[in-house]
Formats: structure tokens, C-alpha cells, sequence
């Protein structure tokens, strides 16, 4: 059974950093394109950016220039690098692989930036 695990989230000023994680088990994770997503309470889970098994990325326009995706194949990790963090931003962080068939969801991390 495949997990996903988020950490990394917090409380930060605009224009601060945080750098999420998300460590996978029980999957051929570097067969897969993964990818962040993100999703407040009033909007539906939005996807923020992906990254392929060759590490080729792409983001969301709203978050490109601050956002950096990164994988890590031999530790089965995939990270999200958050600079110049605005209010915007605020949401839980999740991750998964693309696809119309994705792994259950994980618990998310909360990333909330307010002055």
C-alpha cells in the first residue's frame, strides 16, 4: 500500500520560505510524474506543480519564479522549495502522482502566511 507523508508546512511572514517534503513507501516512485497540490477551504484542490520521472518541471503560472519542485529517486522524496511566500499562498499542501488513477490522499501539510 502506497503512503504519502507531507511535512515541512508552518506559520510565515510574506516574503519568507519554507521548504515542504513529502516522503513516499510502497511504490516505484520513479516511474511516476509527481506533482504538488494545494487546497484552502473555500477552493478546490489546485494543482501547483509537477515534475517528471526525467526531472523536466512545470508550475503553475501564480507560482512561478518563487516555487521550485525537486525529487529525490534514491530517498523517494519529493520536495517543494517556497520563496517570497505571499497570503495567496495560504493552503495544505499535498502531494501525489499525475494521473486519472492517483494514490489515496495524505494527510497534507498546512502552510499559512500572514503578516
Amino acid at each position: 500500500q502506497v503512503q504519502l507523508v507531507e511535512s515541512g508546512g508552518g506559520s510565515v511572514q510574506p516574503g519568507e520560505s519554507l521548504r515542504l517534503s513529502c516522503a513516499t513507501s510502497g511504490t516505484s516512485f520513479t516511474t511516476y510524474t509527481m506533482a504538488w497540490y494545494r487546497q484552502t477551504p473555500e477552493n478546490a484542490r489546485e494543482w501547483v506543480a509537477r515534475i517528471d520521472e526525467g526531472g523536466s518541471t512545470q508550475y503553475t503560472e501564480s507560482v512561478k519564479g518563487r516555487f521550485t519542485i525537486s525529487r529525490d529517486n534514491s530517498r523517494r522524496m519529493l520536495f517543494l522549495q517556497l520563496d517570497d511566500l505571499k497570503p495567496e499562498d495560504t493552503a495544505v499542501y499535498y502531494c501525489n502522482k499525475e494521473g486519472i488513477i492517483q494514490f489515496d490522499w495524505g494527510q497534507g501539510t498546512q502552510v499559512t502566511v500572514s503578516s
